[in-house]
């Protein structure tokens, strides 16, 4: 059986300039990955890991594509830092993502030891770093990340939203 072909992606990546790497500059690369994401028809999330201001990590999504459930941007972002730096211990880096890393995401970020999760777009439905709930809050938590919330929150939740308008377009459209 032939795949369907991806949806295409409307939205254009950005060119932030490498002068200013802050968070927002940082934020734009996860965007970018996620509009990788969109255009293997994955759900459009990116996430990128910096340590001393360098990309350490940076992926997408992939849940679809190689049919595991854990493949969310967070963890293998988690899992590429790891071995860029020998450790599992990420002490010392900032995760980017695109939207509120969910309860699996949110553990293994607390269980790596990021120092720093900067997101764009809160999830109040299963996001675990202040939406639905907060595991950086567990008092006895060993660990606790410093979060940033609302980076390039805006483009980025766009981008979400135009992804599932259009999947539920072709659910309708295929199911009548």
């Amino acid at each position: 059986m032939v795949q369907p072909a991806p949806p295409p992606c409307p939205f254009a990546k950005r060119f932030p300039s490498q002068l200013v790497r802050d968070d927002e500059f940082f934020m734009s690369l996860a965007y970018n990955q996620a509009i990788d994401a969109w255009r293997l028809d994955e759900v459009p999330i990116g996430a990128v890991i910096t340590r001393n201001g360098e990309v350490i990590a940076s992926t997408h999504n992939q849940r679809d594509s190689t049919r595991d459930p854990t493949a969310h941007a967070e963890i293998i972002a988690l899992g590429q830092a790891a071995r860029a730096i020998g450790d599992w211990r990420l002490n010392e880096t900032t995760l980017y993502v695109t939207k509120e890393p969910c309860p699996m995401c949110s553990g293994a970020t607390l269980m790596a030891r990021v120092q720093r999760v900067v997101y764009a777009v809160p999830d109040p439905k299963m996001g675990c770093l202040g939406g639905a709930t907060d595991l950086n809050a567990l008092p006895q938590a060993n660990h606790h990340l410093l979060i940033t919330r609302g980076v390039l929150e805006k483009p980025c939740l766009e981008l979400l939203r135009a992804y599932f308008q259009l999947k539920r377009r072709e659910e309708n459209a295929g199911g009548s």
